[in-house]
């Protein structure tokens, strides 16, 4: 079952880099007390990733946060190394979370997985964007299949 606006984010546990290890970030801790913006993507280093959507939360961080969010959050299935590197190269610093979801246990949960099986990638997350008042999902964004429009920064931010 697909999570909707109303429902909480299901407990699990996300992986960061942080000083060149991976440490645990709970999601219980992450939203708790706070508004956070946590958008998702099939895939580190990929080409609309890479080109737009991380690109556009990092642009936009400040008049997000202006907005009154506290932490602005990127999501995929790929392990913390992958996430960590793709933050760096991407200049993302502290204005994004770069979390992992390495066996896809969160996405799963949140019923926004997708099969890119034929694609050699295994299942992966679908293209979304939400956002998150103490645990309880205010907004959802959801992309169609091959789209990129409703979980960019700009969406989210006429959503604030």
């Amino acid at each position: 079952m697909t999570i909707k606006v109303g429902d909480k984010i299901p407990s699990a546990t996300l992986m960061q880099m942080k000083g060149g290890t991976p440490q645990p970030v709970k999601t219980d801790d992450l939203f708790s007390g706070k508004k956070v913006v946590l958008f998702a993507l099939p895939g580190a280093f990929t080409p609309t990733c890479s080109a737009k959507h991380l690109p556009g939360f990092i642009q936009h961080s400040s008049e997000i946060r202006e907005k009154g969010i506290d932490a602005i959050a990127c999501l995929s299935v790929n392990d913390a190394f992958v996430m960590g590197a793709w933050g760096d190269q991407q200049g993302a610093g502290e204005n994004v979370m770069m979390l992992a979801d390495g066996n896809g246990d969160f996405t799963r949960a949140l019923g926004l997985e997708m099969d890119a099986t034929k694609f050699g990638m295994g299942k992966r997350s679908q293209r979304f964007s939400m956002v998150v008042d103490n645990g309880i999902v205010k907004q959802l964004n959801v992309e169609e299949p091959g789209s990129f429009s409703v979980s960019s920064a700009e969406h989210v931010l006429g959503q604030l």
